[in-house]
């Protein structure tokens, strides 16, 4: 019985160290790795919207690729009309972590040094949950940024 609890124990700190590796994989990139993959659009920003850019912050007037190029992709985009004007709303997500205990298990019959086991197979151990929040939006008036928000 302790050889498969140390076999799960073993088996999920993989799995959370594989998961953990993931997520880290695709975190989003920083301006400089945007300004890198977008040199062009990059030096047709004004001198102004440049250096915001490079510091991954925004101004009134930005256009939505030196948006993009600043904060990166939006997790969703919306569409609509203010005051008589094209209005579009980008959101960014970010993802916090959750960590608690949890109990985990399964009855098993499995066969260990010749003899028959069957019964309750698991532990008590820590589990990671990754929620979602909005960490930014920027709205547009007519193709150009008129506010935005962020968290400090």
């Amino acid at each position: 019985c302790e050889v498969g609890i140390l076999d799960m124990k073993k088996a999920t700190f993989a799995a959370s160290l594989l998961f953990a590796l993931f997520v880290v994989s695709c975190a989003s990139s920083s301006p400089d790795a945007r300004i890198a993959a977008r040199p062009q659009v990059f030096e047709a920003l004004s001198t102004k919207h440049q250096g915001l850019v490079k510091q991954g912050e925004l101004g009134k007037g930005m256009s939505k690729d030196a948006v993009s190029i600043a904060w990166g992709t939006p997790a969703q985009s919306l569409e609509g009309f203010r005051d008589g004007k094209t209005m579009e709303r980008w959101d960014y997500q970010g993802r916090r972590p959750i960590f608690s205990n949890q109990f985990f298990g399964s009855y098993q019959s499995r066969i260990y040094g010749g003899n028959p086991y069957s019964g309750l197979v698991g532990g008590f151990g820590p589990q990671v949950v990754y929620v979602p929040y909005r960490k930014g939006t920027v709205w547009f008036l007519n193709g150009r940024v008129s506010e935005w928000e962020s968290l400090r």
